[in-house]
Order: structure tokens, then sequence, then C-alpha cells
């Protein structure tokens, strides 16, 4: 009897824990509370904010990837960590571990759920960019836009943006009589469609807390939207390499409300009309080496860029 108890130890072996459930119990946890902080926590302080419809598209794309992402990280630091802490090597154990061969259910799950994930991913994002209320109407469709403002064309403010080494100039509707001004002021509650051009090299004009950024292209008209919606200060730089002042081709722009819109602009309108004389006619593009009274008037109004001026009439060399 006393050998059979003896015996009994030596061949009982303890039961392995089911690691599986146990990572997922740790997991399951981290990942809800990564979630919820990076939804009701951080998501609102995410880049670009929300002055703008388009910058508020953004900002719930950014919330909502990263809700679908954080869960995968929260797995695989939770697997790395369990790995480190129970399948560490044991002082004076040099034996290897157990030949694995492969899992046919873990490798079935694991594409099922990666798969599940990017599709999701890839159909979220097609809509998000196809609809005018998000992120996709912040970027530049081109002179022909697919997508565009649920709003009636005559409740869309046009601005120009003029883009040259080494600033921003912006061209104001036909009302206010096309004039061009370095200010760019918009409207609170009012759609606004970017016409973005450029006299020279390629800019990319990135109004960031309006969600707004497309390409400056000589000869060509980059369209983009978005409606401000909360009243302040924003900046705006140039996105794009276009030269030695590159790095100083920034400025700031204002939302304010319709009223003080519609005082500026008329205010403006009435200090630049002698300017607004000597401009080309409103086009889609300009080449300023065709047009030879735009540098003349750009001086006469104080349109100056960061070296000095754009192109003035004593420049011996012209784009």
């Amino acid at each position: 009897m006393a050998a059979e108890a003896e015996a009994a130890p030596q061949g009982t072996e303890a039961a392995e824990p089911n690691h599986g459930l146990r990572i997922f119990l740790i997991w399951l946890p981290i990942a809800v509370a990564a979630d919820l902080l990076l939804w009701f926590v951080y998501g609102p302080h995410m880049p670009p904010g929300d002055m703008a419809s388009a910058a508020n598209g953004q900002q719930f794309d950014i919330k909502v990837m990263s809700v679908m992402a954080a869960p995968v990280m929260a797995f695989v630091l939770t697997y790395a960590a369990y790995a480190l802490i129970v399948w560490r090597q044991r002082p004076g154990d040099d034996t290897d571990g157990p030949a694995i061969h492969g899992n046919t259910k873990i490798q079935a799950t694991w594409i099922t759920v990666t798969s599940v994930i990017v599709l999701a991913l890839f159909g979220f994002g097609t809509y998000e960019l196809a609809n005018p209320h998000s992120a996709g109407a912040g970027s530049g469709e081109g002179p022909s836009p697919i997508w565009k403002p649920p709003v009636a064309a005559s409740k869309i403010l046009q601005i120009q943006v003029i883009a040259q080494q080494w600033k921003f100039t912006y061209r104001y509707p036909k009302q206010y009589d096309y004039f061009e001004t370095n200010q760019l002021v918009l409207p609170a509650d009012t759609w606004v469609q970017f016409n973005v051009t450029s006299l020279d090299v390629i800019h990319s004009f990135w109004a960031y807390q309006l969600g707004v950024k497309a390409d400056a292209n000589p000869g060509v008209n980059n369209i983009a939207y978005s409606e401000p919606t909360q009243l302040g200060t924003f900046v705006v730089r140039c996105a794009e390499l276009c030269g030695l002042w590159h790095g100083a081709m920034f400025d700031y722009g204002h939302v304010v409300t319709q009223a003080q819109f519609r005082l500026w602009a008329t205010r403006t309108e009435t200090q630049l009309a002698d300017v607004t004389a000597l401009l080309p006619p409103y086009a889609t593009t300009y080449d300023p080496t065709v047009i030879k009274q735009m540098s003349a008037a750009m001086v006469k109004g104080g349109l100056t860029g960061a070296p000095g001026l754009f192109y003035p009439p004593q420049d011996p060399v012209q784009p």
C-alpha cells in the first residue's frame, strides 16, 4: 500500500492550463478600456478637430479606425507579455519546447478576423470618401468634382486660392467684383468651394483646421469643399516643397459670423477697387507670363511674398 501511495504522485502530471482562455480574459478588459478611452476621452481632441464639416468628418474617421485598430494592438501586446512571463525559459532548463506543426482552428480564426477588419475598413473608408459631409469633401477633386455639398450651388461661396512663391492670395466672387486679397475670411455655417490654382510651381493649400488639403498646380483648377461651423482662427500652410522659402509660406484665416463677413467683404471691395481694376478678368487659372498686369496689380495691392515680391515688374526673369 505504501509503495502504491508513493507511486501515485509520480505518475500524476499537472493539467496544462487553457492558455487561450487566459489570454482572452486578460485581453478583453484591456481592449474595451482602450476603445472607451479612445472614443470618449481622446477622440474629441483628435486632429484635425471639428471646426468645419470636412475636419469633423476626418476626426470621426480617425476615431473609428483607432477603435478598430486598438483591440488588435492590445491582443499583440497581451500575447507578447503573456509569452514572456508564462513561457519564458526557466533557470537550468535547456530543453526545447514542443514542436508545433500548425493549428488549423487558430489559423482559420486569425485569417477570418483580420479579413473582416480589413474589408470593413475598406468599405468604411470608401463610403467616407464619397460622403460630402466627411473627409472626401476637403480633398482636391480636380476641375470637375464628383462629390458636391448637399446644398444649392447658389448657396456655396466660391473662393479662388492663388498660390505662388511664396504666398497664398484669395480672389472673392463676382458679387464682390472679384477682389483679391491676402486675407482669408470665411462666414460660419456656409459651404465654401475652394478653387485652388498656382501661378508658378506646384504648391499645396492646407487649411488644417478646416480639413482642406488640395494641390495647387499651374494651369489646373483643383476644387475642394468645407463648411466652417465654429468661429475662430485656423492655420493655412503650403504642404508641398515649393522652393527656398517654402517653410515661410503660411498664414492664418478667420471664421466669422455671416454679418461680420458681409461687412468685411464690402469694406475690402471698396478699399481694393483701384487694384481690382488692374487685375485680369476672373478665370479658373492664370498665366503670369501672358497677363502682364498681374505683378503690377499685386505690387500695388501690397501682396508681397516672403522673399520680397511675387514676380515684380523689374524682375528680369519671369516664370
